[in-house]
């Protein structure tokens, strides 16, 4: 595909962006785009309730901090060093064990302010984060599933391991009322991108926040994204094709949301296969004929990197997604 390139759009301003989900996807791709001409926001789920985000959010009273702390360490603009301190994780100590230090970061500014909202704004502004990190709503929310057999497991990290078909997932309160910034970003972006990462229990917790689905759903303006997993997720995603993922946004949404999707086509050595598959992983298939036909544009390339564990090309994906937003804003001329 030939790109035309740009660096700001017609106002004279570098294209505003929002990106949406959670988990380690995002915080990788996150990391491609920093280094792009690009306004960031990040807007981040607060469903976790699993290992150090769940003790501090059952503990504390706080909105869950493990996500937002990937990404905000994602997007700083520090030294190795301190990005590594955030994420550092304690190996042992009674209370400790478990525990990351950034997540602990949070929880005492937390408490030292008073307000969750007020602790990612300061700590975005100690560690030089390129862009906005907000959280989806200024409180923890309670994620459910209802499951093919008509069950219902509750909790963000138990729902992949009732290792059932996942029919639906709701938000306790459902009403959940999003912040002001979250919407008002959205309402006024470029560019709303949203995946790679868990797809229930990351990606459309944050499309259910009521508020937060209109304003993507009003802004006609903006091209919408959605980045496909590379791999299945036991529990989650089992079987799931290229389609499955964007049919199960749709289900959630009621609406055809994206204009494109990104997927990976490159070839994943079968050693790593091998190595995914004694964890219930397979490699997402892309039916591409049945994602065209409902009307999505499909960007296709070798996307992966292989070190410890399968990871977007961080450097590849920014430079697609930065392109498609020149070019969208080009045509909009």
């Amino acid at each position: 595909m030939n790109y035309k390139f740009m660096n700001r759009t017609n106002e004279g301003r570098v294209p505003r962006i929002v990106v949406m989900g959670g988990g380690t996807g995002l915080s990788v791709m996150l990391r491609g785009l920093k280094e792009k001409p690009l306004d960031i926001t990040a807007i981040v789920t607060v469903a976790d309730d699993g290992g150090s985000s769940g003790i501090l959010r059952n503990e504390l009273h706080m909105p869950p901090p493990g996500d937002i702390r990937n990404v905000l360490t994602a997007l700083a603009d520090v030294e190795p060093l301190l990005s590594d301190m955030l994420s550092y994780r304690f190996a042992a100590g009674s209370g400790l064990a478990g525990h990351s230090l950034g997540n602990l970061i949070l929880a005492a500014i937390t408490d030292i302010s008073g307000d969750f909202v007020t602790a990612v704004r300061e700590l975005s502004r100690v560690f030089a984060v390129r862009g906005r990190v907000l959280p989806a709503a200024g409180q923890a929310v309670i994620l459910h599933a209802e499951m093919e057999d008509g069950s219902i497991v509750t909790g963000e990290s138990k729902i992949p391991e009732a290792q059932g078909k996942i029919k639906r997932i709701f938000l306790e309160p459902q009403e959940v009322e999003p912040l002001p910034e979250a919407v008002e970003a959205i309402r006024d972006a470029d560019a709303i991108l949203i995946g790679p990462g868990s797809l229930y229990t990351s990606i459309i917790p944050n499309l259910l926040v009521p508020k937060l689905a209109e304003a993507v759903l009003e802004n006609t303006e903006a091209i919408k994204i959605f980045v496909c997993n590379v791999m299945t997720q036991p529990g989650e995603t089992d079987d799931y094709t290229v389609s499955d993922h964007l049919q199960a946004v749709y289900e959630h949404v009621g609406h055809h949301l994206f204009d494109y999707v990104i997927v990976n086509d490159g070839e994943i050595p079968p050693q790593v296969q091998d190595f995914y598959a004694e964890k219930g992983a397979k490699p997402v298939q892309i039916d591409m004929d049945v994602v065209t036909s409902r009307g999505y544009k499909v960007i296709s390339d070798t996307l992966v990197l292989f070190r410890r564990y399968l990871r977007h090309d961080a450097d590849k994906l920014s430079q697609h997604i930065y392109q498609l937003v020149q070019n969208w804003i080009l045509r909009k001329r």
